[in-house]
């Protein structure tokens, strides 16, 4: 296969085809024509190509059509335009949606030539996978046979396309994971859109994903595009996936479905491509299983599974995090590297983390702020204190195996730190409070005095 650039010329007039076509192949480039739309389609879907000019007007799939359905098959690729209306409408319409340039007809072949060449040149010293940080360095570090693992799974799906569902406790680093899938995929130059089911009431949720049009409620004073729409041609990464209600979990079915939104209050649907990256602390297959979750949503959201593991199961990693963690945080606050104890090290090591990596890492920052000669100690931390008392029905150990001992440990400990107030602890546990409230009556969980979901911080 050649090295040379491929440009794809796109025009229902055969006389501008042969002139393109010249003038490209005139300094080395590899060139292919297409005489409308659904033609260069068929060649995108079939070669790769660098670069596409396009004419704005043409009969059956116009240039603005062909971009968004190009954008589709081949995510990124720069798109220049033909005119005959030169600034006005068409071109800066064009320019909007994310075309690189436009060319005026009649166009000058030197212009035409040195405006190629700009776009590919850009285009061109895009990062590499090779450029980027290895994996394990962006995850702060960690060798244990289960991160070695996941760093795998991660390099294995970040260059493809598929749904991804990441499971772990609150505190492991889902959203992170997240944004490295994105970062090292095929659409890493394309936004990255967060939404958090988890923190967004269910009545605004909607809005949020789908937008929605003036007047379509009492509040909607213009049109809002919402986030789906704002993650067209990139990424919607949503955490927190199984907190969202049996009305929403239908309409992101039909949109996973259809790749088709519409906005509330609004007729016209809008196509959105996009990879859909999914987060959750919950068990969703037991949420299934029990009919709070629906089972189609599930497998259309799974299509890949990564699990991370909590932090208490990768103990041998803890060192290598503390020895990032305090190198940056000492950094940040322009003092000299602190020094560990071998005696605090220890302890590090033995605490449970109920809110994993999170935790290690609000406390170390923490630790180096409130440190005392450079010497880091089990004082500075702040931790002391949730490890001496337990509520009602707190595990006598926390080496437990049991997800749901671990997950209920993890519960107990955000809500001693927190005070024992709810909307505190699911703060600290980056959950709902509508979530904590749920695991509270779950497991029984009583405390001052008072059994689970009592007045205190009700949701």
């Amino acid at each position: 296969m050649s090295n040379k650039p491929t440009i794809l010329v796109v025009d229902d007039d055969q006389n501008i085809l042969a002139v393109l076509e010249a003038r490209l192949t005139s300094i080395d480039y590899r060139v292919l024509t297409a005489a409308g739309g659904e033609e260069a389609l068929h060649i995108l879907k079939s070669m790769p190509v660098d670069l596409m000019i396009t004419d704005v007007k043409m009969p059956g799939m116009g240039g603005m059509d062909l971009f968004s359905a190009s954008q589709t098959v081949r995510p990124g690729m720069p798109v220049m335009f033909l005119t005959a209306y030169g600034t006005i409408p068409d071109a800066v319409r064009a320019l909007k949606a994310g075309a690189v340039d436009y060319l005026t007809k009649p166009f000058n072949g030197r212009e035409l030539i040195q405006k190629v060449q700009e776009v590919l040149k850009k285009s061109a010293p895009r990062p590499t996978l090779d450029a980027l940080p290895p994996i394990s360095e962006s995850l702060w570090g960690g060798k244990s046979s289960a991160m070695r693992e996941l760093y795998d799974l991660i390099d294995r799906i970040a260059r493809s396309d598929v749904n991804v569902l990441i499971l772990g406790e609150s505190g492991v680093g889902k959203e992170r994971v997240a944004r490295l899938l994105h970062q090292r995929g095929p659409r890493r130059d394309q936004p990255f859109m967060v939404v958090d089911c988890g923190s967004t009431p269910s009545g605004l949720l909607e809005s949020e994903l789908f937008g929605h049009v003036k007047g379509a409620f009492t509040h909607a004073i213009k049109d809002k595009k919402g986030l789906i729409e704002a993650a067209d041609k990139g990424t919607l990464f949503l955490d927190e996936i199984g907190n969202i209600s049996q009305d929403m979990q239908i309409r992101m079915l039909r949109f996973l479905e259809e790749r088709k939104i519409r906005r509330i209050g609004d007729l016209k649907e809008i196509p959105v491509n996009c990879r859909i990256i999914s987060a959750t602390n919950s068990d969703l297959r037991e949420e299934v299983e029990e009919g709070n979750f629906r089972e189609d949503l599930y497998y259309r959201l799974r299509v890949v599974t990564l699990k991370i593991p909590a932090l208490r199961d990768r103990r041998e990693d803890i060192p290598v995090l503390i020895q990032q963690f305090v190198e940056h945080f000492c950094k940040i606050q322009n003092i000299p590297l602190v020094k560990i104890s071998q005696e605090t090290l220890k302890w590090l090591c033995e605490y449970p983390w109920p809110g994993n990596v999170r935790e290690l890492k609000n406390a170390l920052e923490a630790g180096v702020v409130l440190c005392r000669d450079g010497i880091l100690r089990q004082e500075d931390l702040q931790l002391t204190d949730v490890l001496q008392t337990a509520p009602k029905g707190a595990p006598a150990s926390s080496d437990s195996l049991s997800l749901e001992e671990s997950e209920r440990n993890a519960i107990i400990r955000a809500l001693q730190q927190a005070g024992y107030v709810q909307k505190d602890a699911a703060q600290l546990l980056g959950i709902s409070r509508r979530a904590i409230h749920y695991k509270i009556k779950k497991y029984g969980i009583e405390f001052a005095g008072k059994k689970s979901g009592g007045s205190e911080d009700p949701d």
